[in-house]
């Protein structure tokens, strides 16, 4: 008798918890506000909110959110609240596709800020372009991801002119020839290691590459790699990765070369960076668009927004996401709400002068920006001089 009331409550508990989730979205990938649809103008963000990566998505969530606080406040949309909504891809092509898939079903969404790693991206963007959905990746470099349609942006500059700062800094900034990549084993990672051998032997005469190791996201080890690097005679190692790439590299790297040089990609530049790396990341370089010590008023008021909130700094990828949500609500301000072709051209002609600086998007829907070049001193980023 005791075990079978014991059997009814589980049942009971199951039944309501089952109620719960469907009426929140079914499985926790979407987050809403509970704003009438027709009154709300709709910014979904999608990008990894769990996972080894859920720090890049938690930031385009975290900006998003801060840029329809502005707007509200500032009640520049007739009559509408503005809502952000957030799924979660895992950064995960395969989630992508049907975090996508979802979006599309809804009937009712013009634009999605994300995804995050190119691969990711290029997995939804065809749902989207052939649904008229305007997707606006901040952190997309593939050359080949804005080519999937006219309703597909980026808000980041395609890999061949990160790629070119990077080494430019390993030759020009450091003064090293000797040349190793160390990449990951990922779409980019295959694609962005390609890039930095090109660009070496085409546009850098006298620098050469002496190794190249590629090595598994998120592996803990990266001695057998660094071994070779070092046995090969490199003097400044290029990391094709982010932060969990750079911070153990660099850990590793200097237990064996404490002279080597290491220089990083935009989506290093993190707080986890320092945290991960401590002592073993000072001289760490990178080019970044977004430069959160700029003395720019419009990235002072959103830095010191964002460390309020959220307790640390903005990194490059989350003042992008910033900006691209801007753009979609400068879009909306000028021509309304319920055309998205309208919105599409408009965004497509937009100039916008946000805290990543000024933002026009070419015929292809990429963008041309200046890098600031960053270095880790003293624990801190700071301008590399």
């Amino acid at each position: 008798m005791k075990r079978s009331k014991i059997n009814l409550m589980i049942i009971s508990i199951l039944a309501v918890a089952m109620f719960v989730t469907a009426c929140s979205g079914g499985n926790g990938n979407q987050q809403g506000s509970g704003v009438n649809n027709e009154d709300a103008v709709r910014v979904i963000v999608a990008g990894p909110m769990t996972g080894d990566n859920s720090e890049y998505g938690i930031g385009f969530a975290n900006a998003a959110d801060l840029m329809a606080e502005k707007w509200n406040a500032e009640a520049t949309i007739e009559g509408k609240t503005v809502v952000v909504e957030k799924y979660d891809d895992k950064n995960s092509p395969e989630e992508a596709v049907t975090v996508a898939n979802r979006i599309v079903s809804d009937g009712n969404i013009p634009v999605v800020i994300g995804h995050f790693a190119s691969g990711v991206s290029m997995a939804a963007a065809p749902i989207y372009q052939d649904n008229q959905i305007i997707e606006i990746s901040p952190s997309a470099s593939h050359p080949d991801y804005s080519g999937i349609g006219d309703y597909i942006f980026r808000n980041n500059t395609v890999i061949h002119a990160e790629a070119s700062a990077s080494v430019d800094i390993a030759v020009n900034d450091l003064g090293k020839s000797n040349i190793g990549i160390i990449s990951i084993m990922t779409d980019w990672g295959v694609s962005t290691s390609g890039i930095v051998k090109e660009i070496v032997e085409n546009d850098f005469p006298g620098a050469n590459i002496v190794a190249h190791e590629e090595v598994i996201e998120g592996s803990d080890d990266y001695r057998p790699a660094i071994s070779k690097l070092n046995d090969a005679g490199a003097d400044v190692v290029i990391t094709v990765g982010m932060y969990n790439l750079v911070a153990p590299v660099a850990r590793q790297y200097k237990e064996i070369n404490p002279d080597i040089e290491i220089v990083g990609f935009s989506n290093a530049y993190s707080q986890q960076l320092l945290e991960l790396g401590g002592e073993y990341v000072e001289g760490v370089a990178f080019p970044v668009i977004f430069f959160s010590q700029s003395d720019d008023p419009k990235v002072v008021e959103f830095v010191e927004t964002y460390k309020n909130k959220y307790g640390n700094e903005p990194s490059a990828l989350t003042a992008q996401a910033y900006d691209s949500v801007g753009i979609f609500l400068t879009a909306v301000q000028n021509v309304g709400y319920g055309d998205t072709a309208a919105l599409r051209d408009e965004i497509a002609n937009l100039e916008y002068d946000g805290v990543t600086g000024f933002t026009k998007f070419d015929e292809n829907g990429d963008v041309d920006k200046s890098f600031t070049k960053v270095v880790v001193r003293d624990g801190q980023f700071g301008l590399l001089k």
